[in-house]
């Protein structure tokens, strides 16, 4: 996608409620609306919304309903075998990445959008967004927040209820408020 939507990506603030974006991104809601709509058991209408609303997704994905995006999946990028509980929020104003055989537990927020800490740009509603990517082989547990601009390495294990602020290395059990990595994994 571009024109209208490029600015998404570009890493400045910009207005959010410009008239264009709203009308674009009005399209993209009404498919997340559509999928969450689609009855569990119609497994091909489900996989078919899927690949019409995502930028990449891999082969064996699966996303519980209901499942939240603010444009509807457009600037994610899914590998294999990803699974997401119920109640996924993805706030994908820029690219969201996860890897193959990911599994993302209920109840978890991946924002992509933040706002200026200045007051006077607060005010106007003004927005800009960072890229979140997540390895592969990881285990986002229930209740995990992912902020913008987050990087999460191979098999990291996020715990149930983490604010995750900064970088994940791979390989390491994170969690807490804020995450921190409370141990490697090892045999």
């Amino acid at each position: 996608m571009s024109g209208v939507t490029d600015i998404l990506h570009a890493g400045e603030i910009y207005d959010p409620n410009e008239a264009e974006l709203q009308k674009e991104q009005v399209k993209h809601l009404d498919k997340v609306r559509e999928y969450n709509q689609t009855l569990s058991s119609d497994s091909a209408g489900k996989q078919r919304l899927l690949k019409e609303m995502f930028a990449e997704i891999g082969e064996g994905c699966y996303i519980e309903a209901p499942f939240y995006s603010n444009w509807g999946g457009m600037n994610c990028h899914l590998g294999n075998k990803v699974y997401a509980n119920f109640n996924l929020t993805l706030v994908d104003d820029t690219h969201i990445y996860i890897g193959d055989n990911t599994l993302i537990g209920p109840n978890v927020t991946i924002c992509t959008a933040a706002h200026p800490i200045e007051p006077e740009l607060r005010m106007k509603a003004l927005q800009y967004n960072k890229p979140v990517k997540i390895g592969k082989n990881c285990w986002i547990g229930a209740g995990v927040i992912i902020l913008p601009g987050v990087n999460i390495g191979d098999n990291s294990v996020i715990g149930a209820g983490a604010v995750v602020t900064r970088d994940i290395p791979a390989n390491v059990v994170a969690f807490g408020n804020p995450c921190r990595v409370q141990r490697t994994i090892n045999e």
